[in-house]
């Protein structure tokens, strides 16, 4: 027993978990300062928001600890389990779960609330993990597709009943996951189209862009004609994609809500609303700027300190770090999420079991959705849709499950050499 714990010990990436605690840190203190005010000057008081977030931490902290004793084969031999628990608990926030932001996503619990959806990202990631680890698993065969589209499908459908967009498109990150054990590069490529093809049905009439994809099509048939290349192969996908252009406009219309509209079409630059929907986006913007390059120092930021900047600790947090500390400081907290998000790829890479190297690509591609949508939305370069940034937002279930996300792969990690 003292063998075993004096080689887990050994085997701990402690380069991560300093990372993770980097990060935790920097979140708290963001926080605090986000929030501070003469009436709470304490940074332990927890009647503040900083106050219960150090609990959070405290709760996280043990959640890690736990997971880095026990058998290391609980995850994968309970995958299933903990994804249909969590699929039961989406589907009853639905039926009693509170509302909060026009979202139905909370089970609230006296001055506490726990959302299902952050932990279902990573109870799908286990599932995903476990039925691509199968023996006759190929990313070839229609089946194994369909099975793995699935596992993502449901919790995503879910939540997006929630009305909670945001975190339902950050499932689509699991392709990545698929394209890394074997999905053809030709389905990224279809969708990325796809999601280009919908943005310019949005800016450009809809029959000009017919006209335009017939063109491009005959030219790409007649520079392809010494290849053989089918012209009703060409034509099929010239009628798939004037479908598409001409079902945008209805999708648009009917499926999205219409703060979702106008936040597109803000960013688009088809609409302007500076003292509405551009409100955010512009205070964030004005706080990051503001902040020059060494930024205007602790609990010194005019912009959070003065509340311009709605959510300035939860979504719009790094508008905080970006104030305060600047364009130095803003790379530094940026260069910690891309370090943390290259040491996984290398954890990943090296690990015997497939299950952990599935599940470790899992874990760095929700980072990475979170970490790219939640500082592009700050600074203007994405639509605001509301997810946190890890470890650093306000919030005890957002916490809660990253660390939760992170600390299983460092627990399969640090027994890699037994696991296969």
């Amino acid at each position: 027993m003292e063998r075993r714990e004096r080689g887990l010990l050994e085997n701990i990436d402690w380069t991560t978990i300093l990372t993770y605690l980097a990060l935790v840190l920097i979140g708290w203190i963001s926080i605090y300062s986000a929030v501070y005010d003469e009436a709470h000057k304490s940074i332990l008081d927890l009647d503040a928001r900083y106050g219960k977030q150090l609990i959070w931490i405290g709760v996280s902290l043990l959640i890690a600890l736990f997971i880095l004793v026990i058998d290391p084969k609980f995850f994968s031999q309970t995958s299933y389990l903990w994804y249909g628990i969590f699929i039961v608990m989406l589907l009853a926030v639905l039926a009693i779960g509170s509302e909060t932001k026009g979202a139905k996503s909370w089970f609230g619990v006296g001055d506490f609330g726990i959302q299902p959806s952050e932990f279902a990202k990573a109870t799908t990631a286990l599932a995903l993990a476990k039925i691509l680890s199968g023996i006759d698993v190929d990313m070839k065969n229609l089946k194994t597709k369909f099975a793995a589209i699935t596992i993502v499908a449901i919790p995503m459908l879910l939540v997006l009943l929630q009305n909670d967009t945001g975190s339902a498109l950050v499932f689509l990150v699991f392709v990545l996951v698929l394209f890394r054990e074997g999905l053809s590069l030709s389905v990224l490529i279809f969708g990325a189209a796809m999601a280009i093809l919908f943005v310019l049905s949005l800016v450009i009439n809809p029959y000009v862009l017919i006209s335009i994809l017939f063109v491009v099509t005959i030219v790409i048939w007649q520079l392809n004609r010494r290849r053989k290349l089918s012209i009703w192969l060409c034509l099929g996908l010239f009628v798939f994609a004037a479908g598409v252009v001409l079902s945008v406009e209805y999708v648009y219309d009917n499926a999205l809500e219409s703060h979702q509209k106008d936040r597109i079409e803000v960013l688009l630059g088809q609409k302007s609303d500076p003292k509405g929907v551009e409100y955010n986006v512009n205070q964030s913007k004005i706080a990051i700027g503001s902040g020059g390059f060494f930024g205007k120092g602790f609990l010194k930021g005019t912009q959070t300190k003065y509340n311009f900047v709605p959510e300035q600790d939860t979504d719009f947090i790094f508008c905080t770090i970006g104030e305060e500390w600047g364009f130095v400081g803003s790379v530094f907290v940026i260069g910690l999420y891309l370090y943390l998000m290259i040491r996984l790829i290398k954890m990943a890479e090296r690990q015997r079991s497939k299950f952990s190297r599935v599940y470790g690509y899992c874990v760095t591609s929700i980072l990475f959705a979170h970490f790219t949508v939640n500082i592009g939305m700050t600074i203007g370069l994405l639509p605001v849709i509301g997810i946190p940034l890890p470890f650093i937002s306000y919030g005890g279930s957002s916490l809660m499950a990253f660390t939760l996300l992170l600390f299983i792969f460092v627990r399969q990690d640090a027994s890699r050499m037994d696991l296969v």
